[in-house]
C-alpha cells in the first residue's frame, strides 16, 4: 500500500520520487492504468490481454527512463507518448491488422466534435452509432485516427498532443482540422442502420 502522503502529490512530484521510493511508481500506475488501457484499445483495437501487455511494457519503459523526465513538463503527456509509441511499435512489428476500435456505445465525443462545426451541426442529430464511428475510424489513417482520439476522446489540448506526438502545435492543429473534415465527410456517407457498416 502506498503511503497516504503520496495521494496529495502531483504526478510530476511523484515522478521525481520514483527512483528513491517505488511506492511513488505504484501511485502513478494506479492513477493512469485505466485510462491508458482504454487509450491503447482505442488506437489499436487490441484485446484486453494484448493491451495489458503493452501497458506493462510501457510502465517498465517509463521506470527505466524516469531520470530523463523533465518535471517542468506534464507527466501525463510524457507517459502517453511512451504508451503511444509502444502501442504503434507493437502493431507494426507484428504487421497486424488493427482490431475493432474500443469505442463505447454511449461515448458521444465524436458527436460533440461534429456539432462544434456549424457546417455539420445537423450531423449531430444523425444518431451516430458506435458501429458507425468504429467503421469510420478503422478506415482512417493511423495519424488521423490518433489525433481525433487524443483530442476528442482523451480530451488532450493541442500542446499536450504536440508533446505526445512530438510535432509543433500548429502542425497538430492542421492534422486535427483535416482529420475532423475527413471524419465528417465519411459520416455523411455512412448512415446508421444501412448496409455500409
Amino acid at each position: 500500500m502506498a503511503p497516504t502522503e503520496y495521494q496529495n502529490k502531483t504526478d510530476e512530484e511523484l515522478a521525481q520520487s520514483v527512483l528513491s521510493d517505488a511506492n511513488a511508481l505504484v501511485v502513478l500506475i494506479r492513477r493512469y492504468e485505466s485510462r491508458l488501457l482504454s487509450y491503447i484499445r482505442r488506437i489499436s483495437g487490441s484485446s484486453i490481454e494484448d493491451a495489458e501487455d503493452i501497458l506493462q511494457e510501457s510502465f517498465m519503459d517509463a521506470y527505466k527512463h524516469i531520470a530523463n523526465f523533465d518535471p517542468s513538463l506534464k507527466f501525463s503527456s510524457w507517459i502517453y507518448r511512451i504508451v503511444h509509441n509502444r502501442t504503434i511499435s507493437a502493431y507494426r512489428k507484428k504487421k497486424k491488422e488493427l482490431g475493432d476500435m474500443s469505442i463505447d456505445a454511449d461515448d458521444d465525443a465524436f458527436k460533440r466534435m461534429m456539432a462544434a462545426n456549424d457546417d455539420t451541426a445537423r450531423l449531430a442529430d444523425q444518431n451516430l452509432t458506435a458501429e458507425t464511428v468504429k467503421k469510420i475510424m478503422k478506415d482512417m489513417s493511423e495519424r488521423d485516427r490518433t489525433v481525433l482520439i487524443l483530442a476528442y476522446m482523451e480530451e488532450k489540448t493541442y500542446d499536450e498532443i504536440s508533446d505526445i506526438l512530438r510535432a509543433p502545435p500548429g502542425t497538430v492543429a492542421t492534422w486535427i482540422r483535416r482529420a475532423k473534415q475527413k471524419f465528417q465527410k465519411a459520416a455523411i456517407h455512412l448512415k446508421p442502420g444501412t448496409n455500409n457498416i
